[in-house]
């Protein structure tokens, strides 16, 4: 079985906040009550989207594992306004404190049409924003975040619309679908 999930903001990638220390914090079991199923893959508390869920171990490992870069493409608002130099060295790669990443795919987009975030980003009248589509094949911890960071545009929001062949497609913050399993 593999389930696709929009996971909301705020909402960790794991069925019990025992190991947080924060027994009220939001998990996977507020939304999911499907036996065995495990996230395949992680994504932030601070970031919305896509999260894979599978009771298949061997796919688990095929879609998270590193060795078999499975593309995944998120929908970034940074705050600043990217320029050429900026999007060509998030495209070459760029140097964090764990070692430079991948080369990534890396384009502007139009703001797209998201539901509302809770809580809002916030906004700054004196400080543009900008909407960018990276697609990275490493899975590093917040590592679009940081990577945007390292050229100088922080991340305002960050929505993963895409794992692999897998999509978010039109599915709502808090719904799933089964889909069928391909990898």
């Amino acid at each position: 079985m593999l389930v696709l999930f929009n996971k909301p903001y705020g909402v960790l990638s794991q069925f019990s906040a025992a190991s947080t220390g924060r027994e009220d914090a939001a998990t996977l079991a507020r939304f999911i009550a499907l036996p065995g199923v495990y996230p395949a893959g992680r994504l932030d508390k601070d970031s919305e989207g896509l999260l894979l869920l599978t009771d298949d171990g061997a796919l688990q490992q095929r879609i998270s594992h590193p060795r078999h870069k499975q593309w995944k493409r998120y929908w970034v608002q940074v705050e600043g306004a990217p320029t050429a130099d900026d999007l060509a060295a998030l495209r070459d790669g760029v140097v964090l404190k764990d070692g430079p990443t991948l080369p990534a795919r890396v384009r502007q987009i139009t703001p797209p049409a998201l539901w509302p975030r809770d809580p809002p980003v916030r906004y700054r009248k004196s400080v543009p924003d900008a909407w960018l589509e990276i697609a990275i094949r490493e899975g590093r911890n917040r590592q679009v975040r940081r990577m945007t960071a390292a050229v100088g545009l922080p991340t305002l929001r960050l929505v993963r619309i895409a794992v692999g062949d897998w999509q978010l497609g039109d599915l709502r913050p808090g719904e799933y679908r089964w889909s069928g399993a391909r990898g």
